[in-house]
């Protein structure tokens, strides 16, 4: 059978002056697995994938990337990077789990949930530029994974845009911590498991 033998965790957000806001709450959540898993999965440092620098923390299973893009335009980096890790590692689209990590404007503040690759992206831009930029083989195990970010009352689109690039309140940022890290590194096992019982038996 075809082993996982790394996983490829990729967080979806804005650089510079948005990088705190709501919609970057992926960056957060990959932060925090890091300082959760921190005895084997090392710092975030500055390395070069996909052309261009990137916040990298590779430790012996997992191999976190927070995207250097604006949100909207993620794919094309994004299908640049994984082209060049399946190369650059020797793996198959078999062995090398690739995970989107991103907010979720209809689960409750640090909810944590596993979204099929091909779910629809409902609205979500960094996530159709993801879609649309990378097709996934018959063998390639992709998956999202969602943190929830709650929702304004009112759902028109200037509301729902202002509260999504709104800073992240010290309260908020404590909460994500605390859940998003847990809820993240225990998906990233329920698909380690779901994708190697799905996994052809050899003989």
């Amino acid at each position: 059978m075809t082993t996982i033998r790394r996983f490829l965790v990729v967080s979806l957000g804005n650089p510079g002056e948005y990088r705190e806001t709501f919609h970057s709450v992926g960056h957060l959540a990959l932060e925090s697995l890091q300082r959760k898993l921190a005895s084997e999965q090392p710092t975030f440092t500055s390395e070069r994938h996909g052309k261009k620098a990137v916040l990298t923390s590779i430790g012996p299973k997992y191999t976190l990337l927070q995207s250097p893009t604006l949100m909207n335009i993620t794919g094309p980096w994004l299908a640049k990077a994984y082209k060049e890790y399946i190369a650059d590692s020797g793996l198959t689209p078999a062995e090398l789990g690739l995970i989107l990590v991103h907010d979720d404007l209809e689960e409750e503040l640090g909810v944590v949930k596993i979204r099929q690759w091909s779910r629809s992206h409902r609205g979500h831009n960094g996530v159709k530029s993801a879609m649309a930029s990378l097709r996934p083989e018959p063998e390639s195990k992709w998956a999202r994974i969602s943190v929830g970010i709650g929702r304004p009352t009112e759902r028109d689109r200037s509301t729902v845009s202002d509260f999504v690039l709104s800073k992240i309140p010290r309260h908020a940022k404590g909460i994500i911590d605390e859940k998003a890290s847990r809820g993240l590194y225990d998906a990233l096992v329920e698909l380690e498991r779901k994708w190697e019982a799905e996994a052809p038996k050899e003989g």
